[in-house]
């Protein structure tokens, strides 16, 4: 039964770029779909994410403006921003230390010490950097060196910490339109917009980085432009 039901939601789903304007979505559709993209995997629990709610008419035209004007952002009702926030994993990591260590009475057992040494230890490692690359170079030689004799996770950079906080942050994403969708409207994610103005609109730090911009209202005939066409399943999976 359950299964059926999501099926409707996926095939609801779809990007829709023209939006009713004469229909309004209630905040509490937007609330509840925010507050269940936060219920979304994400890497190691950090949630390296935030979600700008732009509600207003006033902040409405700004952002179809830096969305280049596209259909999506003229007629949404309602406009979700979302971003990655690598640069707070020093927060985020003694937020999850601090919510183990809150649930120690007396010496920790080994899951909880692992739990601590994870956040205070391991994340440091994988998302601290310098100006000279210096840590990005250890984390070469350490996934170099334990990965001569068995599997080993490859840290390595900055590019790959972007790579881990925006599949993150999709994840929420997709959790979020899948939402809207099941509450009865339509959504349409844009990467065709000004990243670097909306940063400034936004008022962000420099180690944030806009993941998507997700236009959301009661989606029309002529905003989905044709039928939803994939590549073959045989084409795309593989069974091994």
């Amino acid at each position: 039964m359950l299964a059926a039901h999501f099926d409707e939601i996926i095939e609801k789903r779809r990007s829709n770029r023209r939006f009713d304007e004469n229909v309004q979505v209630p905040d509490e559709v937007i609330k509840r779909s925010l507050e269940r993209a936060i219920l979304s995997p994400n890497s190691s629990n950090m949630q390296l994410w935030e979600f700008y709610w732009i509600k207003s008419a006033e902040e409405k035209s700004k952002y179809t403006a830096l969305c280049l004007g596209q259909s999506a952002a003229k007629t949404a009702q309602q406009i979700v921003v979302f971003v990655t926030r690598k640069d707070l994993w020093p927060k985020r990591a003694k937020w999850n230390y601090d919510r183990i260590r809150e649930g120690i009475k007396g010496e920790p057992n080994k899951l909880q010490k692992r739990g601590l040494d994870y956040y205070s230890k391991l994340m440091p490692l994988a998302y601290r950097s310098d100006w000279f690359g210096f840590f990005a170079f250890v984390r070469r030689m350490i996934s170099f060196f334990g990965g001569l004799t068995k599997p080993f996770y490859r840290m390595s950079g900055k590019a790959d910490q972007r790579v881990t906080v925006h599949k993150s942050c999709a994840l929420a994403a997709q959790t979020f339109m899948l939402s809207i969708a099941a509450e009865g409207f339509e959504s349409c994610p844009m990467e065709g917009f000004d990243a670097k103005r909306v940063k400034k609109e936004l008022n962000l730090p420099c180690g944030a980085e806009i993941n998507m911009i997700i236009a959301i209202g009661k989606g029309t005939e002529e905003g989905v432009w044709g039928p939803r066409v994939r590549v073959p399943y045989e084409e795309v999976v593989f069974i091994k």
